[in-house]
């Protein structure tokens, strides 16, 4: 900040139990050189004829879409905060509602009191409370809330259209809570290990309670805004646990009474159409929801009993991220020629590999949009259906009437398919079925749970496979992994000794490359809400089975001597993929270490 402004911040020390008016906000900012004075009139002139009495001043400012006189920046929010906090000389702070204690914060003030001065709790600790304000010149409450919870006041200053959301959701959400606990108190959990029986306790919260109701919605559309991809509920002993995972990271978001997560567990089991009285047995179901954008996202829903109770894990499975581009999942160049070279083919089998959560599904539904032309008949057997696709017909196994992935195949022989795209290749009998469709003039796309690609060949021959028919129908394979991608707004370079680095990451002068001097590593910012990763993006080992590779498929096959001769064919490993994006500035190091297996050779 500029001296001006500084200047004017001990101009402002006297201003004291005093509120930001929009007048004296217009002033300060021409003082100091952000806007202009007819830009300033021009605001005041457009707010007197405009009913703007409920905004903050510096909402009122942000609102015109200004340019930073200075820094040609736009006047933005978050950008006038900043000039704010700087100029009362008072500590800005981003509210991350993931890193608050929503039951703690909720309970320090009222929901009356936190609006009428402008004010939100965000953390509470035995020696202090951390309050963010959106008036940073009045002090009236300081004292007052001093003497209610006997801790000393760290003020802050927050973006005051953060305040004002969070305030809403926070004691809302506290409310309902509250409300759905107050209803009905803890009763018999089923399948606790630690049996505890309270006389007196009445019955669970009712999963159709509008408290429930109002939490569930809440927990929903929180993770989508979060971009959450699972959500984990969690029974533990008297409490439960919410969780979300962004970005392939678990996010420890609520703790609630153990019977209102029952009540919110039945709810959702409600609207997946799962029986909610059994709670002894595994369940799977599904939900099909409408966010405010009007954007359709399909849930999976599981269910497990555990120590303390039942858990559920919705998988959430957003149609803009599960059919996206090859470049938007990173699979490009070189790479991209491969798959489409394996995938382009008549006939003949291509598996994708890695653990789950590699995004193996991701990768299949869009090869199958791609492929899914009026042309060609495409179908699916899957266990189970991860995301309802028009394009194609898809088939979910039951294997409560022997309908499984092998019985699935066999059928689909029967229904003049063209692609065939099997969910997993399990055991011995979906192998042979999965052969003897390639065999007969039909494209099969599954997946295999290995580290990487050489290693699915002694998969299949693990399975039983005779190593002819693994060599006449086998197109390629394609192991992949999730990495976080960098965030762009506060990425920054480091230095890296380039020797170390190759032999770190695998890189061995592959193509004659050169290590980069510098690379790229996560800082952290609002953006990324401090973890310095925004997204991710796949990276790909892909392995065409070449004439020289047929040679090395054999009953007595040595997976080292593959690898090695697929990387003499031209194979990147999984190390070798990530160390290029680390390259290209796209992740880090550490982060391609931890997802990757060690470089075999």
């Amino acid at each position: 900040m500029n001296q001006a402004m500084a200047q004017g911040a001990n101009g402002t020390q006297g201003q004291r139990n005093s509120s930001l008016d929009l007048a004296k906000t217009l002033k300060d900012l021409v003082s100091d050189g952000i806007i202009s004075q007819t830009e300033a009139d021009d605001i005041n002139s457009a707010r007197c004829t405009r009913d703007q009495t409920q905004m903050h001043p510096l909402e009122t400012v942000a609102a015109r879409q200004l340019l930073h006189r200075i820094e040609q920046k736009p006047l933005t929010l978050e950008l006038l905060t900043e000039w704010l906090a700087a100029r009362a000389n008072i500590k800005l702070a981003h509210i991350d509602p993931l890193k608050i204690n929503v039951p703690a914060v909720t309970s320090i003030m009222s929901f009356a009191y936190a609006t009428r001065y402008g004010i939100l709790c965000l953390k509470v600790s035995r020696e202090a409370l951390v309050v963010a304000t959106m008036q940073p010149f009045d002090r009236s409450w300081v004292e007052s809330l001093e003497q209610t919870s006997r801790r000393p006041i760290q003020i802050v200053l927050a973006n005051p259209a953060d305040i004002k959301k969070y305030t809403v959701e926070f004691y809302s959400l506290a409310r309902s809570v509250f409300g759905a606990g107050s209803s009905a108190t803890t009763g018999v959990g089923i399948a606790n290990f630690e049996q505890l029986l309270e006389v007196g306790k009445l019955k669970d919260a009712d999963a159709q309670d509008q408290h429930i109701v109002n939490i569930v919605d809440w927990l929903l559309q929180y993770a989508f805004d979060q971009r959450a991809s699972d959500i984990h509920l969690e029974p533990r002993r008297g409490k439960a646990k919410v969780r979300f995972r962004i970005d392939g990271v678990l996010h420890l978001v609520y703790e609630l009474p153990d019977n209102v997560m029952t009540a919110m567990i039945s709810r959702l089991k409600i609207l997946g159409r799962m029986d909610v009285a059994e709670k002894r047995r595994p369940q799977d179901g599904r939900i099909k929801t409408k966010t405010p954008n009007a954007r359709e996202v399909e849930l999976r829903l599981s269910t497990m009993p555990t120590a303390f109770g039942e858990k559920l894990v919705l998988r959430i499975f957003d149609p803009d991220v599960l059919l996206r581009s090859f470049s938007q999942l990173g699979l490009v160049d070189e790479d991209y020629q491969h798959w489409q070279s394996m995938v382009g083919r008549a006939h003949g089998i291509v598996l994708v590999t890695g653990p789950t959560g590699s995004g193996k599904t991701t990768t299949l539904y869009s090869t199958l949009k791609q492929l899914a032309v009026d042309a060609v008949n495409v179908s699916t057997v899957e266990d189970p259906i991860e995301m309802v696709v028009e394009a194609f017909n898809q088939s979910q196994i039951q294997p409560a009437i022997e309908f499984d992935f092998a019985a699935g195949i066999r059928t689909l022989m029967r229904q003049d398919p063209d692609i065939i795209m099997v969910g997993e290749i399990r055991d011995r009998a979906t192998a042979e079925m999965a052969v003897q469709a390639a065999l007969t003039g039909h494209l099969v796309l599954s997946t295999l749970h290995t580290n990487d690609a050489p290693t699915a060949i002694s998969r299949l021959l693990d399975l039983g496979m005779p190593a002819h028919l693994i060599k006449a129908t086998l197109n390629g394979v394609m192991a992949q992994r999730l990495v976080r991608t960098l965030c762009p707004e506060c990425r920054s370079e480091v230095s890296c000794d380039s020797e170390a680095w190759r032999e770190m990451v695998g890189l061995a002068a592959a193509d004659g490359q050169s290590a980069p001097s510098t690379v790229f590593q996560p800082a952290g910012c609002l953006e990324c809400r401090n973890t310095g990763y925004l997204g991710r993006q796949g990276i790909y080992e892909i392995m065409p089975l070449t004439n020289t590779l047929l040679t090395y498929i054999s009953s007595e096959s040595d997976i080292q001597s593959i690898r090695r001769a697929a990387i003499a064919e031209g194979m990147k490993t999984l190390r070798m993929a990530g160390a290029e994006k680390v390259a290209a500035g796209v992740t880090s190091m550490e982060e391609v270490l931890r997802v990757t297996p060690e470089l075999g050779r």
